[in-house]
């Protein structure tokens, strides 16, 4: 292969899986073997091949791979574990992208699929290496968390790539998007995130409230230096899965830490807990703290932000479609949450902790609700108020429209008879009523019955005509926007036909003349 040709993507992809999934073991096996030597252990050669096969197990924890062992299942897996390969998956799709050639940005599934399609196989094979009598990893889990955060980082990685190479910015990538999907995809972003700050600031307020506590159970374990080091990275790697906990205390299911417990807004029923120093932040038994009820308000914070985002770049021209598309920003922000449940909940296989972490089906219901709820609201009001603030613009255009076409008025002339003096620093020049028809005037000026009801028809005559004026703005105005989304939906073609513009070959028309000779003409006659 000649220097500069392009690699074959396939090929490369396997590459790229094999070269992420061999660094990732190397960090795991670096970081096992900095706890064997900090352990008591017998010598090297008897423990290799469980040290060995630990890093691996590892490996496949950090892939959120569950395993079964003789007490029970172990899926209370940390979610920040899935940082490493996440990484190693997405520098290495960067570097796909820059050997490979990849038209468009369109193809970049059939990168992701390159590189994912190998480290699933990897995940596989590595599942079955480390199975023994005492540990056994589920195999159809490795395969699939496997496929899926190699699709997804490794995705990720081509896609930021091709936009560095090819000069695309992220607004631009998303104003490829259809107006609506963009909103609700920027709506549902929105309130998940203001969840998640919401969950971690949480987390973070018990945490240090209850310090005095977390710096007791660590001079109880007297870890040491390194097993200190240890200790603080196995809490950093359980960190995502505390926000989640919080996140679902804030929405109200809350969350157990065993069975028959409950961590909620409704009440703290908790047992005996392992010896971790950040299971501390949780609250003691009896009612719940009233400075966490707080935490109560973020969902609906959450919710009026996604509800304003979602109408904010696509307001509807209909205004009772606002809140249905609010409430749905909510669904799919208690869809996702529902997701996060799950996955950083679980089982620490004793069999009173079976049951750790929150319902999903139960946050993932009151999380669209709630949030759907604030959000629907929240869209009706910003709705009407950019649809208002263009409704305004549009009567002003029409206003100066009418004023630019309207003849200015000329001042009247009047003709003054010959014998009226006229000229500079005169007085003007009035006719005046006669005294008889003064005379005449009745002397109450006040209106009568007749007047009055004439005067208040061409008020409500006035108030029609601006009502009638108001509806035509309106219609004027949602005209426009829908002729705006048209032109948006025509420019998004060139993506979609892979950027090639269509000419239009435009048709020459040729017209004949034909005359007739006299002797045809008198034929026809």
């Amino acid at each position: 292969m000649a220097l500069g040709t392009p690699r074959p993507v396939y090929s490369t992809g396997g590459i790229a899986a094999a070269s992420a999934a061999g660094i990732g073991l190397a960090v795991i096996v670096t970081f096992t073997m900095i706890g064997w030597v900090a352990a008591p252990h017998d010598t090297f050669g008897e423990d290799i091949a469980d040290l060995l096969r630990g890093a691996v197990l590892a490996w496949l924890v950090g892939h959120h791979v569950s395993f079964a062992i003789p007490e029970g299942q172990i899926s209370l897996l940390p979610m920040g574990l899935v940082l490493l390969p996440g990484l190693l998956l997405y520098r290495f799709g960067r570097w796909l992208a820059r050997t490979c050639e990849i038209e468009r940005l369109r193809h970049v599934y059939r990168a992701a699929l390159a590189i994912a399609g190998p480290y699933a196989a990897i995940a596989g094979t590595l599942a079955l290496l480390a199975h023994t009598d005492a540990v056994e990893p589920s195999m159809p889990r490795a395969l699939l968390t496997g496929f899926v955060i190699a699709f997804v980082a490794g995705g990720l990685g081509v896609l930021r790539q091709l936009m560095r190479d090819k000069g695309v910015a992220v607004g631009d990538l998303l104003d490829l998007m259809p107006g609506r999907t963009r909103s609700l995809l920027v709506g549902m972003l929105v309130s998940a995130g203001t969840l998640l700050a919401g969950g971690l600031l949480l987390f973070l307020v018990a945490l240090a409230m209850s310090f005095d506590e977390v710096l007791e159970i660590t001079r109880t374990l007297a870890p040491g230096a390194v097993g200190g080091a240890l200790l603080l990275i196995v809490q950093l790697a359980y960190l995502p899965n505390a926000v989640v906990f919080a996140v679902c205390y804030a929405l109200g299911p809350g969350f157990a830490v065993g069975t028959g417990t409950l961590v909620a807004p409704t009440g703290i029923s908790v047992g005996a807990l392992p010896a971790l120093p950040m299971l501390a932040a949780l609250p003691a038994n009896g009612a719940a703290p009233m400075l966490s009820l707080a935490a109560l308000a973020v969902p609906f914070v959450a919710g009026t932000l996604g509800g304003i985002l979602t109408q904010r770049n696509a307001p509807d021209v209909v205004g009772e479609a606002a809140p249905l598309w609010g409430f749905v920003c909510g669904v799919t922000t208690g869809i996702l949450c529902a997701a996060l449940a799950g996955f950083a909940g679980g089982s620490l296989g004793a069999q009173r902790l079976t049951d750790v972490g929150p319902s999903a089906w139960q946050v993932g219901l009151v999380a669209a609700l709630e949030v759907g709820v604030a959000a629907a609201v929240a869209a009706w009001i910003a709705n009407w108020w950019y649809t208002r603030k263009q409704n305004r613009a549009v009567v002003a255009r029409r206003e100066e429209t009418k004023a630019e076409r309207a003849p200015e008025p000329t001042a009247p002339v009047v003709e003054l008879p010959a014998d009226v003096p006229s000229g500079k620093g005169l007085a003007t020049v009035t006719p005046l009523r006669p005294r008889e028809e003064e005379s005449e005037a009745p002397e109450d000026t006040e209106l009568t019955i007749s007047e009055r009801r004439a005067e208040l028809r061409k008020v409500r005559r006035d108030r029609r005509a601006d009502r009638t004026e108001e509806k035509r703005a309106r219609k004027e105005a949602r005209r426009e926007l829908r002729a705006q989304r048209r032109e948006e939906k025509e420019a998004r073609s060139w993506w979609r036909n892979g950027g090639e513009e269509e000419e239009m070959s435009e048709e020459e028309m040729y017209g004949i003349t034909y005359e007739a000779s006299p002797e045809e003409l008198d034929r026809r006659d």
